[in-house]
């Protein structure tokens, strides 16, 4: 019986100098497992703490320059690819005008049909993609919104198919006397085109049109109007 309880008690004895011999590597392999396993829970929840803090503090939908993420145009692939493909004709036409016309003896007839062939070559290799230009470029891919300054920043394409970022204040911001299809609102002098159903919080909408303003406003003249009809 005796040496049944030295024998259990020989890995407890052994793990007193566990903290100087264990570094060693010395320690009794049954105190480097209970050691072990007493410090993986610190350590998975140490690793936890670090995950949830850097989920807590980062967010996909802000820039670090452009504020908080409002709106997201869902048309922005579409007119990018109408305007490439625009682009890429007008190219392809430009580069296959002389072929063309060495090919049919265009340049031998008349002007008159000279003229018409050259106006309708034009027409596809310029006009068009100027014109879908001129009625795409305002509108808004994304658009930030930072808080401390009131500050808007919306992001279109620009005639090279690049991103162009416009930056404006909500004081800026005026909507048209008359509804015009490619025009929501005139950011100072530049027109803008959004879709008031794709704002995740209509507040933000509200906001960017000034409608919260003017319904306060609004407010305040109906209650002036009740009291003018009381004292009457």
């Amino acid at each position: 019986m005796l040496p049944l309880l030295l024998l259990r008690a020989a890995p407890a004895a052994a793990c007193r100098p566990v903290a100087s011999a264990w570094l060693r590597g010395a320690a009794h392999p049954a105190c480097r497992h209970r050691a072990a396993a007493a410090a993986r829970p610190q350590q998975v929840a140490s690793f936890q703490g670090v995950a949830v803090r850097s989920l807590s503090t980062s967010s996909p939908h802000d820039h670090p320059e452009h504020g908080r993420l409002v709106y997201k145009g869902n048309l922005a692939k579409t007119v990018l690819g109408v305007k490439f493909f625009s682009y890429s004709t007008s190219i392809f036409n430009l580069f296959m005008m002389p072929y063309i016309m060495l090919k049919s003896g265009i340049g031998v007839e008349s002007l008159l049909v000279q003229g018409a062939f050259y106006g309708l070559i034009g027409i596809f290799t310029f006009v068009t993609p100027v014109t879908l230009h001129l009625l795409t470029k305002g509108y808004v891919i994304r658009l930030y919104y930072k808080d401390e300054v009131d500050t808007y920043t919306a992001i279109t394409y620009n005639a090279i198919l690049a991103e162009k970022a416009t930056v404006f204040h909500q004081k800026d911001v005026k909507i048209p006397d008359i509804s015009k299809m490619f025009t929501t609102f005139y950011a100072k002098t530049k027109s803008m085109l959004v879709n008031p159903t794709l704002f995740p919080n209509p507040q933000d909408y509200n906001h960017l049109m000034g409608y919260d303003k003017s319904s306060v406003f609004k407010f305040e003249d109906l209650e002036a109007v009740k009291e003018a009809d009381e004292r009457k």
